[in-house]
């Protein structure tokens, strides 16, 4: 029997087509790497402008008129202007297809901006300037305040995230919040954010005129009853209504107060984060939120930045300017997304929650400055 020394040809062939499919992956990894970066920039080439453009210029457009119209009208809010004209457009008039896009990207993406300025806004020195007590009665207004208002949802058998979103908004500081939860839990149906962000102009504009003279039937001097305003109404340009209307020194304390409210957004926000973190993390079904929101970063980091007093006070005005109109778009945004039917076939429960949620926080508001009376 003759022995012959044979190649092992098909190992050899394996071993050269697994070297080069070692190679090849080596190859595709950065092209795939750069491939995917073309994607994404690609994305936001000019294409993707031409199709955000048209919603978010009548976005602006929107705004812009808002705020004129709420400079002639003293007292008024350009933000409930804003998402009243939008509403109105949405229900009286056809509106293209091609503002779409364009309306989406202003009711989140220029929502969150609009966030994040706020923070330049505050100054953490103001706040501490009320003292331990009022801050305490402000972390119990703001922590309590959802707490109640999330165990009321519960018996009126409101959605959990309706509850969340009215808690926040009604506890902290209106549509601002309801927005920055959206950002964080990323509600899926849209109508419970419109929900939300209607009920917080609806009341807080209610009790504009309602604290003023509540406070005067209780006997509360200008000083309190500022107090009082800005721990209990909804948004920053309520409580400026309100204060004016109560005079003195009513008007820069509930600015400050309420300034302290919007404080809390930060921690809040990050408890919210960690809870639905912790929600997927049992389900296992969606993509886990970040423990700390970019935008709630950001808006750490302006108030960080005011503290420094780097920037020119002009700065100041041009933020607060900017905040307005990217709040006041984005609430026009959401108010095109308001269809009076389906905003009517909520039903009556989460009324009655915004009711309730209301004389709560503004209950506990009023028991904090009666303590440090």
């Amino acid at each position: 029997m003759t022995t012959t020394n044979q190649t092992p040809t098909g190992t050899l062939e394996n071993a050269g087509a697994t070297a080069g499919a070692t190679a090849n992956a080596a190859a595709v990894r950065p092209s795939t790497a750069l491939s995917g970066l073309r994607t994404f920039l690609r994305s936001w080439g000019p294409q993707r402008w031409r199709l955000l453009a048209p919603g978010v210029a009548a976005s602006a457009v929107a705004a812009a008129a808002s705020l004129g119209a709420a400079s002639l009208w003293p007292g008024a809010s350009t933000l409930l202007i804003a998402i009243v004209i939008g509403v109105l457009l949405r229900n009286l008039v056809p509106l293209p297809a091609a503002l779409e896009p364009g309306f989406r990207y202003a009711a989140k993406t220029l929502l969150r901006a609009g966030v994040v300025l706020l923070g330049y806004q505050l100054l953490i020195s103001d706040v501490l300037s009320l003292g331990a007590g009022m801050i305490l009665v402000v972390v119990c207004i703001v922590g309590l305040g959802i707490g109640g208002t999330l165990v009321m949802g519960k018996w009126l058998g409101v959605s959990p995230t309706q509850r969340l979103l009215i808690a926040c908004g009604f506890s902290i500081c209106g549509a601002a919040a309801v927005a920055a939860v959206d950002g964080v839990i990323e509600t899926r149906e849209r109508r419970e954010v419109m929900t939300a962000v209607a009920l917080v102009v609806i009341f807080g504009t209610l009790m504009i005129p309602v604290v003023p003279a509540a406070a005067a039937l209780l006997g509360l001097g200008n000083y309190d009853a500022g107090l009082w305003a800005g721990g209990s109404i909804h948004e920053v340009a309520q409580v400026v209504a309100a204060g004016g209307t109560i005079g003195g020194a009513a008007l820069g304390i509930a600015v400050i107060v309420k300034l302290a409210r919007v404080l809390m957004l930060a921690p809040v926000m990050a408890v919210v984060s960690l809870q639905r973190r912790r929600a997927i993390g049992a389900s296992g079904t969606s993509r886990k939120p970040p423990i700390m929101p970019l935008f709630v970063a950001c808006f750490i980091a302006m108030m960080a930045l005011r503290a420094t007093g780097w920037l020119p006070s002009a700065v100041l005005d041009w933020s607060k300017t900017g905040e307005i109109l990217l709040l006041a778009a984005a609430m026009f945004a959401l108010g095109t997304g308001v269809h009076v039917k389906s905003l009517l076939a909520v039903g009556f429960k989460p009324f009655v929650l915004a009711a309730a949620a209301t004389v709560w926080v503004a209950g506990l508001a009023l028991a904090g400055v009666l303590i440090l009376a």
